[in-house]
């Protein structure tokens, strides 16, 4: 498997859990209430599964290579997809600084919870679009064989050694568990 189609299959379990996450923060919105777990669940998933594995495949890996074939780092769709990366993780800090403030009895904060998830929802949806139908594919036109095998290592790399074992495996039922979350009815 290229790595870019391993990102692309990482990218199929983020949007498996966007699906839950988009509910769950519906349902927040629609009814200012929050279940704290769920989306500390949120958090945790994308801190550690969106932002440090698959995120950091593509930055310290793929588009490190990339620029080193030419393509630009401050301009163009790696300075684009660094820029959301960067916009989600400030999201996810908004989510869960806001989550904090409802733990603490200020129950207006469901709204920031409810549409920092909305927004992170889809900021991700439209990224995953340009990595899968922008970025991977010019990537894989300026990728050697040598290249993509070096990318494939460095990804194992970062899965045993920067996330553990075990570990993606870990996210990937939580995502499961995020996406399929029943909802209480809002009557």
């Amino acid at each position: 498997m290229k790595p870019t189609e391993e990102l692309m299959h990482e990218h199929e379990i983020i949007l498996h859990m966007l699906s839950g996450v988009e509910r769950l923060a519906q349902s927040i919105v629609a009814t200012h209430n929050v279940d704290t777990a769920k989306v500390k669940d949120v958090i945790d998933f994308s801190r550690h599964f969106t932002d440090g594995c698959h995120h950091s495949k593509e930055e310290k890996h793929l588009f490190v290579r990339l620029e080193e074939r030419g393509m630009p780092k401050e301009q163009g769709p790696i300075a684009v997809m660094l820029n959301e990366h960067r916009m989600g993780r400030e999201l996810i800090r908004q989510i869960e600084t806001a989550l904090q403030e409802y733990e603490i009895g200020k129950r207006e904060a469901s709204g920031v919870v409810g549409q920092s998830m909305l927004r992170y929802v889809e900021l991700l949806k439209g990224h995953i679009a340009k990595e899968n139908n922008i970025l991977f594919p010019m990537g894989d036109r300026l990728l050697s064989a040598d290249d993509q095998q070096f990318l494939e290592k460095s990804f194992k790399i970062v899965e045993e050694q920067e996330i553990g074992e075990g570990v993606h495996e870990k996210y990937h039922r939580m995502a499961h568990e995020i996406a399929e979350c029943i909802l209480p009815n809002k009557s």
